[in-house]
């Protein structure tokens, strides 16, 4: 058996590559109800998954991940108090992971909101990144999205638009999952009421010494920025000037308002080159946990 999230997901994934060929069936989306109750009692006979439901948890819970000691059973629980279905079949893979990777840590229900799902620097933060990154990876194979993905050079969120239908993935997990391996210098900012919530950059911009500590202190978005002038301005995607989002580098906005009601989605494209400022990303530097290497613990 796997130990480690990585080991899961390569398995999962193979497993829905293989089985949706065997049916004749396109490979995307991959459906985790589907498949999860099914794959749990072939690996795992004596405490399988036996219910996937939603519940309106109000939006106080993504996802929930459930024992029934009485029965040596799971059950996974989505908040289905919204229309998203790319929230949800993240939300069903997330807590799919937490079964297969760390449900043996203690038997203990997993209550994960949609902050501890993107919040890189919460008291049990790792599962929550390892829960991410098996989502990611068998949602979004990165053999698939590599080849999806392969004419973006200066993307736009309108972009990702194709991306996200594909997998039914939320925009956010899929513009983060691009971010993790992009050559660009490029990150996403999701801001609400005109301040900063959090952020998260690609390899290459961090490396230049560009990201927000939004975690750590109050940022408020540029005023000249689509994340501020919001729907008002007409406008998706504006290049800016040296002086908005950086003080000496124009930077490309491209922007999706209210993808969670109350949220604004920027996606800044950065200049090609930017002189490395750290060798390798650090946690002490960053502020945040590398959020797809631990991955996310990021709508």
């Amino acid at each position: 058996m796997p130990t480690t999230w990585g080991g899961w997901a390569s398995r999962v994934s193979a497993y829905v590559k293989q089985g949706k060929e065997l049916l004749g069936q396109p490979r995307f989306p991959v459906r985790i109800a589907e498949i999860a109750p099914d794959y749990s009692r072939n690996v795992f006979p004596n405490e399988p998954i036996t219910l996937v439901r939603g519940q309106d948890f109000q939006g106080k819970f993504e996802g929930a991940l459930v024992p029934n000691e009485k029965r040596n059973e799971w059950a996974i629980f989505f908040d289905s108090g919204h229309a998203s279905k790319g929230r949800i079949n993240f939300s069903q893979a997330h807590e799919f992971g937490h079964y297969l990777a760390h449900r043996h840590f203690s038997g203990q229900p997993f209550y994960c909101s949609r902050r501890d799902m993107w919040g890189w620097d919460t008291a049990y933060g790792q599962m929550e990144a390892e829960a991410n990154q098996f989502a990611s990876f068998v949602l979004m194979p990165p053999d698939d999205f590599r080849l999806q993905t392969a004419d973006f050079r200066r993307p736009t969120l309108a972009q990702f638009e194709p991306i996200r239908q594909r997998y039914e993935v939320s925009l956010t997990a899929a513009v983060l999952n691009w971010l993790k391996d992009t050559k660009r210098r490029a990150m996403l900012v999701v801001s609400r009421d005109g301040f900063i919530d959090w952020s998260w950059g690609s390899e290459a911009l961090f490396k230049s010494g560009v990201f927000f500590k939004a975690r750590q202190m109050t940022i408020q978005v540029p005023d000249a920025s689509l994340a501020a002038l919001g729907r008002r301005s007409g406008l998706t995607e504006i290049e800016h000037a040296a002086g908005i989002w950086n003080p000496t580098e124009p930077v490309f906005e491209s922007a999706v308002f209210s993808e969670y009601h109350d949220m604004t989605l920027s996606l800044l494209i950065y200049p090609g080159s930017g002189a490395d400022q750290w060798p390798e990303r650090s946690e002490e530097n960053h502020g945040i946990k590398d959020a797809f290497k631990v991955f996310q613990r990021q709508l």
